[in-house]
C-alpha cells in the first residue's frame, strides 16, 4: 500500500478487506490490494496487483 501510494496512487474505496486504489493523474491505473493483516501476498496476486498500476517489479523496488 505504502509503495503505491508513494506511486501516486489514492485509496478509492474499500470493501471488507480490498481496498481499490486510483492514480491520482492517470485514472485508468487502478488495482485492488487485499488487507489480511500480517499475511505475505503471493506471487500471482501481486503480479495482478502490478499489472493494474501499471508498474514493473524494478518499479516497486525503487518505491520500497
Amino acid at each position: 500500500m505504502r509503495a503505491l501510494e508513494r506511486a501516486g496512487f489514492v485509496q478509492l474505496r474499500q470493501i471488507g478487506s480490498h481496498v481499490t486504489l486510483r492514480h491520482r493523474e492517470d485514472l485508468t491505473r487502478r488495482t485492488t490490494v487485499p488487507i489480511h493483516g500480517a499475511r505475505t501476498i503471493r506471487p500471482g496476486t501481486l503480479r495482478a496487483i502490478l499489472r493494474g498500476a501499471r508498474l514493473t517489479v524494478d518499479d516497486l523496488k525503487a518505491l520500497l
